[in-house]
């Protein structure tokens, strides 16, 4: 049976009492705290006594959550710049650690992307071949220069140049797959 969703408050606080719990269960299940589930609950209540009156809805249930998995996929595009912008310059090779990385930040979101984005980067630097992985261990994790890494690999710095763009460009494509599981959830 169509709710026809009219502006009487009557109708909201039926279908929050009705649907609330459950509601909340499914985007809490869904994002990383109680928070952000709370605030994406608020702005689905938010929307749905926004609508005009002669909007007709053909399912509460399946307009609810179509509407929830939206605003979770909303909330994880808000937070993209604190996932995984890594940066890459062909002229200096550069490698840039997203801030959460950085930050002395404790908080038990930030200390999950830390622990996945480790757990992500030691799976993917293992995927690169051994000459590359080297490259990009020793400079950006060790601190080696480019420099001394040819003089002591006995190559041309071109060619360790190469080898670091090689490798951060895997990285980069490799580490983008995190980004996108929290957006497509």
């Amino acid at each position: 049976m169509p709710l026809v969703m009219t502006a009487e408050k009557q109708n909201i606080v039926q279908v929050i009492k009705e649907y609330g719990r459950r509601l909340f269960g499914f985007i809490r299940n869904r994002v990383n705290t109680v928070e952000d589930a709370e605030d994406i609950l608020q702005e689905i209540w938010y929307q749905l006594s926004s609508r005009s009156e002669g909007d007709t809805i053909e399912s509460i249930s399946g307009w609810l959550y179509s509407v929830a998995r939206n605003k979770i996929t909303d909330n994880y595009r808000r937070k993209k710049n604190k996932m995984l912008e890594i940066n890459y310059n062909e002229e200096d090779a550069g490698w840039h650690l997203p801030d959460f990385l950085i930050t002395e930040s404790t908080d038990p979101e930030t200390e999950e992307l830390r622990k996945l984005f480790r757990e992500e980067l030691t799976d993917a630097l293992e995927e690169l071949p051994e000459k590359q992985r080297n490259v990009f261990i020793w400079n950006e994790l060790e601190g080696i220069t480019l420099q001394k890494i040819a003089e002591y690999e006995n190559e041309n710095l071109k060619t360790i140049i190469s080898r670091k763009g090689y490798a951060v460009k895997h990285l980069r494509n490799r580490l983008e797959n995190i980004y996108n599981d929290f957006i497509n959830y």
